[in-house]
């Protein structure tokens, strides 16, 4: 396999790992009360739950078929295991915002407190995950591949 299918398999990770947590988890209202009568801190998609189920379980087997090949390639050596640094936080990530959007969607009555304890908590760790997923991916470009000089990125290893 090519590093174009590393690639490949880590989009399909890193992107099937949202739209599963947010396909499978459902819409989150508050049984007993018709959604036309229910307030929301977002409106959720005109989406039927069918379809998002459908939508979920085709990216769960999308980034569970990536994780495979990911994990396969890393062991044999072919892909560099520094790479589940920047794979790691973002799956995290993906299942953050999956999840997240699903709890800023949800219809209540009066105040949805899950929204707004997303936003207080959920927002920093999301930016940091990506910060940190950017910051790894950038060093392991321009440094982290082992040579002495890191010159052909512009960039000298160890600052000199």
């Amino acid at each position: 396999m090519t590093n174009r299918g590393i690639v490949a398999a880590g989009a399909a990770l890193v992107g099937g790992v949202p739209v599963a947590a947010w396909g499978l988890m459902g819409q989150q209202n508050y049984a007993g009360l018709p959604a036309s009568e229910l307030d929301y801190a977002f409106q959720p998609w005109d989406i039927g739950d069918g379809v998002a189920a459908v939508a979920g379980g085709l990216a769960l087997v999308l980034a569970v078929a990536g994780a495979v090949v990911l994990v396969r390639r890393s062991l044999r050596g072919a892909m560099d295991q520094r790479w589940w640094g920047v794979l790691g936080p973002l799956v995290a990530l993906g299942l953050i915002a999956g999840v997240g959007w699903r709890i800023l969607t949800a219809g209540g009555i009066g105040a949805n407190i899950g929204a707004g304890l997303l936003i207080i908590f959920g927002t920093p760790i999301a930016a940091g995950l990506l910060l940190w997923s950017l910051a790894w991916a950038f060093w392991l470009v321009t440094q982290g591949r082992g040579r002495e000089g890191g010159a052909e990125w512009g960039v000298a290893s160890r600052g000199m």
